[in-house]
């Protein structure tokens, strides 16, 4: 089944991103798996300067005042900060990694929904990333703050995402657009976890 097609079989824009960014999600949880972040510190810190370096990449996005009248509680979903602090815990050279690329200004909204999507996701797992980040003593308020689940919890953090995402009238065009750019995300993620190595 192609995107155009799935864009007519009654789904929402969430669950055809779902589909559509399958064999990409699983590229990424294989590239992530082969850093081995729980085996020891060192291999933490390198799963820690991919996840700063996506957040860093995606966070003007969640400033920007379009996709904010979509998703309201955008600002504050950003976990930008938190993993900032994650790099300063861990002692990692933050003028290093800054030498990476930013997002482009001109990325279009609806591709933005699709990296938006991708790092929003990304957090649903998480749950069992922190329980592996103990085990190396890192915790909430030490080296893994970016991996803490926000105050409603996973589950429903992400439920208030995909019903704003499904809510916004796009069309056929956007649509595909907002896959491409979850696709584009994906594959973003899986060059920094393969560089990493």
């Amino acid at each position: 089944m192609n995107d155009m097609t799935q864009m007519s079989s009654g789904l929402s824009l969430s669950k055809r991103l779902k589909q559509a960014t399958q064999d990409q999600h699983e590229r990424v949880d294989q590239a992530i798996r082969d850093l081995q972040p729980f085996a020891t510190r060192a291999g933490y810190v390198e799963f820690l300067k991919v996840q700063y370096l996506f957040q860093r990449y995606t966070s003007p996005l969640y400033e920007k005042a379009a996709l904010v009248a979509w998703i309201p509680d955008l600002p504050q979903r950003s976990r930008y900060a938190a993993v900032s602090r994650d790099c300063q815990d861990m002692n990692i050279d933050m003028a290093a990694l800054n030498r990476h690329g930013d997002l482009p200004s001109s990325l279009p909204l609806a591709s933005s929904l699709g990296w938006l999507y991708v790092n929003e996701g990304s957090n649903l797992g998480a749950a069992f990333l922190l329980k592996e980040a103990a085990r190396l003593g890192l915790s909430e308020r030490c080296g893994a703050r970016h991996l803490a689940a926000a105050e409603t919890g996973r589950g429903a953090h992400w439920r208030q995402f995909t019903q704003c995402l499904d809510a916004v009238s796009l069309t056929h065009a956007e649509q595909q657009a907002v896959i491409d750019g979850a696709r584009d995300a994906f594959d973003f993620v899986h060059s920094l976890a393969i560089a990493a190595r």
